[in-house]
């Protein structure tokens, strides 16, 4: 008997347990006493208040005080389910006429940082949603210095492309809003392919972005969010969907470290599913015969992106053009395994052509027939009458 379909199930983000935790060591001083297990948080954004449930709170020294709780963004595959988030809330007396910030927000343990302006990768909501709950809380005469910590930041942000973006050390507090939309659940899935549906019925080429960076770099080219559509990870079913709904060219505009997946026949990319990366980029290199003691290089290389910088290097230092062999090869790849598993679930013909972009959000490799996809985006003749 066929399972149902898991309907999507919102959560919250990690700024929302941020902001709980704080809130829930600011009462615990304020009390002095042991605080209720959950809080009353003002999300913002959507402007509703929700409470979230706190697993502990302590007392680290007289004016300072610690408490936890943990991530639960709905039915999400996210790698920070479950994971602890810590906020330690020091109160400090200051003069009423002191002009400093009452409310202090410092990156601890596990909050990564942004490479460019050395700031911990505490973004606007995340801030405002601190600011606002726990402003209400403070008297004239006092000011709280709130501390952020993941203890499991460092491990999980190994699994993510945080550090392609220049976010290192760490996860980074982001979204503009404090509900988790569940991007991986089928159910999901099928709000994807109805929305893929309704762009297909007035286009012959669509731009297929896995997530908001590749949507961003398509409108900065000019090309229409009408026609840009958002996979998430679902590359395989949307690829199918695309081509029965009758769209006859689609260009992948993504992150080449996401992207690379396909190459290994790799058609669901959540990381909780399946990686390779590496594997992947190794075997092209050894393919193209790129020197055992690179490819051995290539191999121990922690992410897809520092193999990516080793790649230049050497051709820096070496004249060769390494990058635009081996990942020619991967993008090549790409197009023939996408037009070959639509083929075979849909038995349509589909062109479609790879774009890759690195870490700062340049594009660097793309293939002939991406060329020939982007051209027809913007021809007249695309837009079905």
């Amino acid at each position: 008997m066929t399972e149902p379909i898991a309907e999507p199930i919102a959560g919250y983000t990690l700024p929302v347990f941020a902001c709980a935790a704080a809130v829930a060591a600011l009462g615990w001083l304020r009390q002095n006493v042991s605080s209720s297990s959950t809080v009353s948080i003002n999300l913002l954004e959507p402007r509703e208040i929700v409470d979230i449930p706190i697993q502990q709170v302590a007392l680290l020294k007289n004016n300072t005080a610690l408490a936890v709780t943990r991530s639960d963004p709905g039915n999400n595959l996210d790698l920070t389910h479950n994971t602890p988030i810590w906020a330690m809330v020091e109160l400090v007396k200051v003069c009423q006429t002191d002009t400093s910030e009452k409310i202090v927000i410092i990156g601890g343990e596990g909050i990564g940082y942004d490479i460019n302006s050395r700031e911990a990768a505490i973004y606007n909501y995340a801030q405002r949603l601190l600011q606002e709950n726990l402003q209400p809380l403070l008297k004239q005469n006092e000011q709280v210095i709130v501390t952020i910590i993941l203890p499991e930041g460092r491990q999980l942000a190994a699994r993510t492309s945080n550090s392609a973006f220049g976010i290192v050390e760490g996860l980074s507090l982001l979204g503009t809003t404090g509900v988790s939309q569940p991007l991986s659940v089928p159910g999901q899935l099928e709000v994807y392919q109805e929305e893929l549906q309704q762009k297909a019925a007035q286009f012959q080429s669509l731009v297929f972005c896995v997530g908001e960076n590749g949507l961003d770099i398509a409108r900065k080219m000019g090309i229409s969010p009408q026609q840009t559509v958002k996979t998430a990870n679902w590359l395989g079913p949307m690829l199918v969907a695309a081509a029965i709904a009758g769209v006859e060219y689609i260009l992948l505009l993504g992150y080449h470290g996401k992207l690379i997946k396909l190459a290994g026949g790799i058609f669901h990319t959540h990381h909780h599913l399946a990686d390779g990366r590496l594997e992947i980029l190794t075997a092209h290199c050894a393919n193209i015969g790129v020197p055992t003691s690179v490819v051995q290089k290539i191999f121990a290389c922690p992410t897809a992106e520092s193999a990516l910088k080793l790649l230049r290097s050497i051709d820096t230092n070496q004249k060769n053009d390494l990058v635009g062999k081996v990942y020619g090869a991967i993008a090549s790849k790409i197009d023939q395994r996408c037009q070959a598993y639509i083929f075979n679930h849909s038995q349509k013909q589909v062109q479609v052509g790879s774009m890759l972009f690195d870490r700062d959000r340049q594009i660097f490799l793309k293939t002939k027939v991406a060329d020939q996809v982007f051209s027809q985006i913007f021809s007249f003749e695309d837009h079905k009458k």
